[in-house]
């Protein structure tokens, strides 16, 4: 069995001065190192997170999933970097190099990382054309964040890309990301606590009854991060409003329990209790290894909640550790046609 895990993050060590190579701007991420071991994402003066040589080492990374017992890891852009906010072109600059970076972190191993992308969601046209360059270069998949701006992922121009995603066989992981800020939500990692889950049902929900799970092909391979947030528990109470006030919520030709066999969510959810209800609502076909590595907030070791799970049988545990991750992260076929408009 090949245990492969879907969520997984890096940060280069050092990267260019973003204004002066995508034309301008301030506040860009950049890199404040502290040592051979240690340094700080910085935002213009601001600390945003410090981190350690596992975001950029494979001979760090390789030994800490040798020790979890991970076989294959997806490394996924960390979501500062997406750069949504700003013009379509710069932001296209800003993926062409955090993408390649991530290539050169991949290398050393090639059989044990799968590298995804990040590309210029707000202009879904260079969005397109990146996917295709960064497919062809080695890249499995694409990350994005659940929402650009006020656009959630029903949004015309996102709807555009997801449809080319479908059409090249692009596996899409989609990471919550730029939560609501407030007194409330800044004390105790609120954000992250609150406003991620919230941040991952919204746009779980905006998929449904933004009627793009019945305009975009079966075919689109989606993946939530930490296990699709608070949706999960909700889905009766959608279900319930969807009929009771069909007149503001049944915007979608099904109920939104008609959907969960659309997209997937990872694992990583901490309990066993947590993770019983992601199978008992997805199916165990549904649910993919994450952990979050190498961030705090993540689960290590890697899966110990998916391997000491007493629900699960053999064949159900093989499949949530590495089965569906397999069939998540199949051959992309690149192209260079233009994306499908939506219908």
């Amino acid at each position: 069995m090949t245990v492969i895990d879907v969520h997984s993050h890096y940060v280069p060590r050092g990267w260019p001065n973003l204004a002066c190579a995508t034309g301008g701007g301030s506040d860009w991420p950049w890199l404040r190192i502290e040592s051979e071991r240690d340094a700080t994402i910085m935002m213009g003066s601001a600390e945003f997170r410090r981190i350690r040589r596992t975001s950029w080492d494979a001979e760090a990374r390789l030994a800490d999933m040798d020790a979890d017992g991970v076989d294959v890891q997806v490394v996924s852009p960390t979501p500062v970097f997406f750069s949504y906010s700003r013009p379509g072109a710069q932001a296209a600059k800003a993926a062409r190099i955090f993408n390649d970076l991530a290539l050169d972190i991949c290398a050393p191993a090639p059989e044990r990382f799968v590298p995804f992308c990040q590309v210029p969601l707000q202009d879904p046209d260079a969005a397109c054309t990146e996917l295709d360059r960064c497919l062809a270069a080695g890249h499995r998949g694409v990350e994005i964040g659940n929402h650009v701006g006020d656009h959630d992922l029903d949004h015309e121009g996102i709807v555009t890309f997801l449809q080319h995603c479908a059409q090249v066989g692009a596996p899409v992981f989609v990471h919550p990301w730029d939560m609501p800020s407030s007194p409330r939500l800044n004390r105790w990692m609120a954000q992250w606590l609150t406003g991620m889950p919230a941040e991952t049902h919204l746009s779980v929900l905006a998929l449904i009854l933004g009627g793009v799970f019945d305009r975009v092909p079966d075919t689109l391979r989606l993946c939530f991060a930490h296990g699709g947030g608070s949706f999960p528990f909700w889905v009766g109470r959608m279900d319930n409003a969807w009929h009771g006030r069909p007149d503001l919520i049944a915007t979608s030709e099904h109920p939104p329990s008609h959907y969960l066999d659309r997209f997937s969510v990872d694992s990583v959810v901490f309990t066993e209790t947590a993770l019983r209800l992601l199978v008992d609502t997805f199916g165990p076909e549904r649910v993919l290894l994450g952990s979050d590595y190498p961030y705090p907030l993540g689960e290590r070791p890697a899966g110990k909640v998916v391997r000491e799970a007493g629900f699960l049988s053999e064949a159900e545990r093989a499949r949530v550790l590495g089965g569906n991750a397999a069939e998540f992260l199949r051959q992309a076929t690149p192209t260079s046609s233009a994306p499908d408009k939506p219908t």
